[in-house]
């Protein structure tokens, strides 16, 4: 569980982010969240976009993924998602 400052700290590094993957008409599948998770493995933060023809609203698909893969939903605006998972290996965002 992270903290309403460690929220707001990741809000702030989502900004300059791209989003990585897309939810579209298929929905969440098992090969997208393992990549997801890859992804979160290395990067710690990622921004996914879902599409307008998807049958998931940005919630819905960024609530799915989080549980998935363990993760923690930073916030979602419009159709696009922030997801944080730590790596307890080698982290490489830095949570006070």
């Amino acid at each position: 569980m992270i903290t309403t400052k460690q929220r707001a700290y990741l809000k702030s590094l989502a900004t300059s982010l791209q989003p990585a993957f897309q939810v579209g008409k298929g929905g969440v599948n098992d090969a997208q969240v393992m990549q997801i998770d890859d992804y979160l493995r290395v990067h710690e933060i990622i921004k996914i976009k879902v599409l307008d023809n998807s049958m998931y609203t940005a919630r819905e698909a960024a609530e799915e993924i989080a549980e998935r893969i363990d993760a923690e939903v930073v916030q979602v605006i419009g159709s696009k998602a922030v997801l944080y998972k730590k790596n307890p290996e080698k982290p490489v965002i830095e949570l006070k």
